[in-house]
């Protein structure tokens, strides 16, 4: 059987679409065999929701009088990047207040401030040209007031990701991925599995350059491949990639957004970041892809990685191998021991994306938008 996007999206306009999330197409795949969820299921939605450090956003400010180029400029303390024209910033997720050490405070934090409504601290010091003579201002501002606030986040979620343990520092190893024990007293992960967008489209059938997605509480686009976008890595038979693999780079309107998805993160001992919230809407187009949205926590591999080495992927140590289902039990087997897991993703936030999702899509207020170009 198979479907095309005008015919899915005809459905929609007329209300007669048949949407469930990636949770139920495993269950309903399970129950039913492949063939049959595919005959009866048109959209399905997918949603995460976790730190995702390469975040940030694009902020004009609007002009001052005197005029002034930004040279630099601060963000209730917090360094935004001011290499842009004028009075564009960027501000990303991951900068700190100047303390010494890490912070408890910064750009994600801001970020999160902003679409809650709270005034904002500006500091800004400039040249001082002739057509910019100003050399310095603080103003105050909310959001409402910026005519442009657009979320930039050049490399969200990855597909697949490490395991994170500490198997022979003998202290705790404070890392993005939170608190590693030593001895392999607790394991680190960060993925919603099953629900995870590019998990339920691994080969990038339907998610493409231009792909419409709910993003931050919003709307947004995929506008292009994430950074260290890997579509190469190894992969099972169902296509379901081992490792760290495919990124996206996400772009929406910060305006539209909400602080319910997009949460400023302190991470002790390492620094701050942004947990953002992604959902995607994946057409099932045929078997193929009723097949890739029926995956299951148990069918999608991770690899444990030692932190206690160099660098993660890079130099660290491959233990060996898990895979969601044992992660979200609570604890998995590692060298003949159980080891307790840890999640820095939401699972109950993932899902409560996929359900919003669908539930706006069963309305007509979300559209699917077939993509311009691939991202591989």
């Amino acid at each position: 059987m198979k479907r095309t996007w005008e015919e899915i999206d005809e459905k929609i306009q007329r209300g007669s679409v048949v949407v469930i999330t990636a949770e139920e197409m495993t269950d309903l795949a399970a129950c039913r065999g492949v063939r049959e969820a595919c005959r009866r299921v048109d959209v399905v939605t997918t949603g995460t929701f976790s730190p995702m450090c390469s975040s940030g956003v694009l902020l004009n400010t609007g002009h001052h009088t005197p005029r002034l180029n930004y040279r630099q400029a601060w963000l209730d303390g917090v360094p935004a990047y001011a290499g842009l024209a004028a009075v564009d910033l960027y501000l990303g997720a991951t900068s700190q207040r100047d303390e010494t050490g890490p912070s408890e405070y910064g750009g994600g934090h801001v970020i999160e401030k902003l679409v809650a409504g709270g005034s904002i601290h500006l500091r800004a010091e400039g040249h001082g040209t002739d057509c910019y003579p100003g050399r310095s201002a603080e103003p105050r501002f909310i959001l409402d007031e910026l005519k442009d606030a657009i979320l930039l986040n050049p490399r969200n979620c990855y597909q697949n990701y490490n395991v994170a343990v500490n198997a022979y520092s003998e202290k705790i190893l404070h890392t993005y991925m939170g608190p590693l024990l030593p001895d392999l007293r607790n394991a680190a992960y960060s993925c919603a599995g099953q629900l995870s967008p590019l998990l339920n489209d691994p080969e990038y059938r339907t998610i493409g350059i231009g792909s419409r997605i709910f993003l931050g509480g919003g709307e947004g686009y995929v506008t292009f491949r994430g950074t260290q976008h890997c579509p190469d890595a190894e992969r099972t038979r169902g296509g379901v990639p081992t490792g760290g693999a495919g990124t996206l780079f996400l772009t929406g309107d910060l305006k539209g957004m909400s602080p319910e998805y997009l949460r400023g993160v302190s991470i002790r001992g390492y620094g701050v970041s942004l947990a953002v919230g992604v959902g995607m809407a994946i057409p099932v187009l045929d078997e193929e892809m009723a097949r890739f949205t029926s995956v299951s926590d148990g069918e999608i591999p991770a690899p444990v990685v030692d932190y206690s080495a160099d660098y993660p992927g890079m130099s660290g140590r491959v233990l060996g191998m898990t895979d969601y289902g044992e992660l979200r039990s609570g604890e998995i087997i590692l060298r003949g021991r159980k080891v307790r897991t840890v999640s820095l993703s939401s699972y109950a936030g993932a899902r409560k994306i996929s359900e919003k999702l669908k539930a706006m899509i069963n309305r007509g207020s979300f559209r699917l938008a077939k993509p311009s170009a691939p991202i591989s």
